[in-house]
């Protein structure tokens, strides 16, 4: 077994065919995963590349068929990361945001939630969201943009319950539990808050 497979989404869909599929356990919870949430196909004709892609609400992801089980958790991880992080350089307009709002809420808080308005803005640079319940308007600061589009999604989910409880109280959390990548999402915005205090190196002056 190679130790170290390489991502190649190009030959994802022609081996897809000679593939068998499992579905894996929620990354974050550890629960299993929601039926064709995730599948894992393990393909003979694969030596060292690992691909993905979506087909409909599922993603594939296909790899080796000598691969470990750790190596697969590892990689579906990295694969994951991978299609969000494109997805997400797609950059939805306000449009999309707004319909992706409605989808979200729909999924996780039963359609309770509904905005009057979703929209980027540019002067938020100390948050990542806004939300005025009176007005039923979510803002998304721009800087979200580019990032994996679970956290976006986080970010949303967030400001959408912002709608049905105001404050930051346990009826707040009890309803953001019902998004699985909650903790993993605000580890990943911690993350970016903690690098940019990190003191910049002085800039080479070119002696």
């Amino acid at each position: 077994m190679p130790a170290d497979p390489r991502p190649d989404q190009d030959r994802a869909p022609r081996e897809a065919a000679a593939s068998s599929g499992a579905a894996v356990p929620d990354l974050v919870t550890g629960a299993p995963a929601a039926p064709g949430a995730v599948e894992v196909r393990r393909s003979t004709r694969r030596r060292r590349t690992v691909s993905a892609y979506r087909e409909g609400e599922r993603t594939i992801v296909l790899i080796p068929a000598r691969m470990s089980k750790a190596e697969e958790r590892r990689w579906v991880t990295v694969m994951l990361d991978k299609l969000a992080t494109q997805e997400s350089k797609r950059q939805l307009g306000d449009e999309e945001l707004t319909t992706r709002a409605a989808h979200l809420s729909d999924r996780y808080f039963e359609g309770r939630a509904r905005p009057a308005s979703v929209r980027w803005v540019t002067n938020q640079n100390t948050r990542w969201g806004s939300c005025t319940p009176a007005e039923g308007s979510i803002r998304l600061s721009h800087r979200l943009r580019g990032m994996p589009e679970y956290v976006v999604d986080y970010v949303l989910l967030h400001e959408l319950a912002h709608l049905l409880v105001p404050g930051h109280g346990p009826r707040f959390w009890e309803l953001l539990e019902a998004y699985p990548r909650t903790e993993r999402a605000r580890g990943y915005l911690e993350g970016v808050v903690a690098a940019e205090r990190l003191p910049h190196p002085p800039a080479d002056d070119g002696e």
